[in-house]
């Protein structure tokens, strides 16, 4: 039995296709592996990005946004966009187990993170959230 962790980064989960059904289909067949090695006896963590996730939905909440219907924050679209992979990574593990008769079922969790906001890092980002524009693009 081995201890291992699965990080999967938020470019792989959306694949170049921001719909919701082509990021659950590559998080399936990314389950589908790592179904067999919990079947094998291993224990697994699986951790994931989500920077492009949290950017297209920020999006889609400042587009939607009204007095009536304010945006969610970044806290909470991070949040949320946490929980729509973790389902989708719970139930194609659940759905794998299933077919194969493994009796166990998987567990997805949020997490938060503390940063110190003086953290000098923070003067030079490095990865950004959502999706990439050229100077005419954002010009427009």
């Amino acid at each position: 039995m081995k201890r291992i962790v699965v990080a999967l980064g938020g470019n792989d989960i959306e694949a170049g296709d921001n719909s919701a059904a082509a990021q659950e289909k590559q998080v399936k067949k990314t389950m589908k592996v790592v179904a067999k090695m919990i079947e094998n006896g291993d224990q697994v963590a699986i951790v994931h990005g989500n920077g492009p996730q949290v950017g297209n939905l920020l999006l889609q909440q400042y587009k939607g946004s009204s007095k009536d219907n304010p945006a969610m924050p970044l806290d909470t679209v991070v949040a949320m966009t946490q929980g729509s992979i973790g389902y989708w990574m719970q139930k194609a593990l659940d759905d794998q187990f299933k077919h194969t008769n493994y009796p166990h079922q998987a567990v997805a969790l949020i997490t938060q993170i503390i940063v110190n906001a003086n953290d000098p890092t923070f003067k030079n980002p490095t990865k950004p959230i959502g999706p990439f524009y050229t100077f005419n693009e954002m010009q427009r």
